[in-house]
């Protein structure tokens, strides 16, 4: 089984400082997830953009991310709106050709 990549996009309210604030207690809990290998914090400050991508080890282990409490508390959050969420297959031949940080086990 490929590991999956989990794109996770939203608008959101209030400045950078006001957004890594919030999140800084938030991701030691990420950190935390089984099977996430890794995250990538994303900012467009100029058009109040934010999200995400994040590894998985598999799709068992999206699926329970994306239906945990974590994204609960971005979907129910006032200063987050437009969330949009995409799921892929990760080609790891040539990701890793392209040095794509895939390494791990599953």
């Amino acid at each position: 089984m490929s590991p999956q990549l989990l794109q996770i996009n939203y608008t959101f309210k209030g400045s950078r400082a006001d957004f890594e604030r919030e999140f800084r207690q938030v991701a030691g809990e990420i950190a935390r997830v089984p099977g996430l290998r890794w995250k990538i914090w994303l900012m467009n400050e100029a058009k109040s953009r934010g999200g995400g991508s994040y590894l998985f080890d598999d799709e068992r282990s999206l699926r329970a991310y994306l239906n945990g409490p974590v994204v609960a508390a971005i979907k129910s959050h006032p200063a987050f709106g437009d969330l949009s969420v995409q799921e892929f297959a990760v080609l790891e031949g040539p990701t890793a050709a392209t040095r794509g940080p895939i390494e791990g086990s599953p």
